[in-house]
């Protein structure tokens, strides 16, 4: 009955962000008189193919079914349709009785609701929401945290205990989950929605993270040669781009050669800046990388990042490498593979659009070529 009343609106306002983004929302309007917007945060989908994609993704779809239900309830009820009494069902406080540090974020207590609402309004990248959506997944898998009252150390540490038992998860990737939780229960406290914040009695470790394994150059010129079918090929030839112009994954699939290069003498290079950061970067596309392009008349191909890495597990396992290839392994090899030849650090730092040159740094520390390269140098001068 009231599926026509909620539907999504992208970009409303005309203001796309500097990045592109546009805002989507979801449009309630049951009369003339109530019309409500509530942000599910902002997307690349600006054709219209890519916005009925994303109208028809199933976590969108139960958003709006979800106000769906939200009307049809008042229609049963026999309430009016006004946007106080929508406020109500909703759960959002009217604005002259907010705290400073509250916001009209639904909520019925049920934290789990919260987190999800939270998450689907918040504007960042699609990437980072899919990281915090696993998260979300996790706590509706472990089952004790639901309600605000459930937010105690003893659940939290009951939490912790889940995520290491089955061993799958490094004390880094589970210092992730907790980061990501955290920040949300950090939320319900400011907004005295809990007497106290459960991880202020409770530490994690850490972690260090594993050393990353990039390719070298052999390798890499043995990659390009393997005669691969059609999808493992699709993802090899994107590794190859990245490993020969430093791009991560979201920024190739983001890559337009038209709009995003410059030609300088015989080289083309991209002038662009990074989806995750928003950092500047000018980095020379090198022939191999030049060579995928030619092969695709200049488009990329598109791969999800997780379809890549499964056909990057298949191209390692007939690589017959000691090493776990990932779509952002390419990064760190390109990375390597200019340092070892000298390509001065601030250079590098600029080529992977690195706003601090200590994050550069860390591929440094794995050089050992370059190392024992410069110690042969220096072996005659120290006799």
């Amino acid at each position: 009955m009231f599926e026509k009343s909620v539907k999504l609106v992208f970009d409303r306002k005309k203001k796309p962000t500097k990045d592109g983004l546009v805002t989507v929302e979801i449009q309630l309007c049951v009369s003339r008189d109530c019309r409500k917007y509530i942000s599910l945060g902002a997307t690349r989908a600006t054709t219209p193919e890519e916005r009925a994609t994303y109208t028809a993704r199933e976590d969108v779809q139960e958003h709006l079914q979800k106000y769906v239900n939200v009307l049809e309830a008042m229609h049963m009820l026999g309430e009016e349709m006004t946007t106080a009494n929508l406020n109500a069902h909703l759960g959002i406080t009217p604005k002259e009785h907010l705290t400073k540090k509250e916001t009209a974020i639904p909520f019925n207590g049920n934290f789990i609701d919260f987190m999800h609402d939270s998450i689907m309004s918040e504007r960042i990248e699609e990437s980072t929401r899919k990281v915090r959506i696993v998260t979300l997944d996790s706590l509706v898998e472990f089952g004790k945290i639901r309600k605000f009252q459930d937010l105690t150390a003893e659940n939290i540490r009951a939490y912790d205990a889940w995520l290491r038992e089955d061993g799958t998860r490094c004390d880094v990737t589970i210092a992730g989950y907790h980061k990501r939780v955290r920040h949300y229960v950090a939320e319900v406290y400011e907004r005295g929605w809990i007497d106290r914040n459960p991880y202020n009695l409770f530490t994690y470790p850490h972690g260090h993270h594993r050393e990353r394994k990039p390719l070298t150059e052999k390798e890499l010129k043995k990659m390009q040669s393997l005669d691969l079918p059609s999808k493992e090929a699709k993802a090899r030839d994107l590794f190859i781009f990245s490993a020969y112009t430093g791009l991560a994954y979201c920024d190739a699939q983001n890559f337009d050669f038209e709009t995003m290069t410059e030609q300088m003498g015989d080289m083309y290079y991209i002038d662009g800046s990074r989806i995750k950061t928003g950092s500047n970067f000018f980095t020379p596309i090198f022939p191999p990388a030049m060579e995928v392009l030619k092969r695709y008349n200049y488009h990329l191909p598109r791969l999800s990042n997780q379809k890549m890495n499964d056909y990057l597990h298949l191209i390692e396992s007939r690589l017959k490498l000691n090493k776990n290839l990932t779509s952002h392994i390419a990064r760190h090899s390109f990375a390597t593979i200019v340092l070892a030849h000298d390509v001065p650090i601030e250079n590098v730092a600029r080529m992977l659009g690195h706003k601090n040159i200590q994050t550069t740094q860390i591929y440094a520390k794995i050089l050992k070529s370059t190392i024992v390269r410069h110690a042969n140098s220096l072996k005659g001068v120290f006799k």
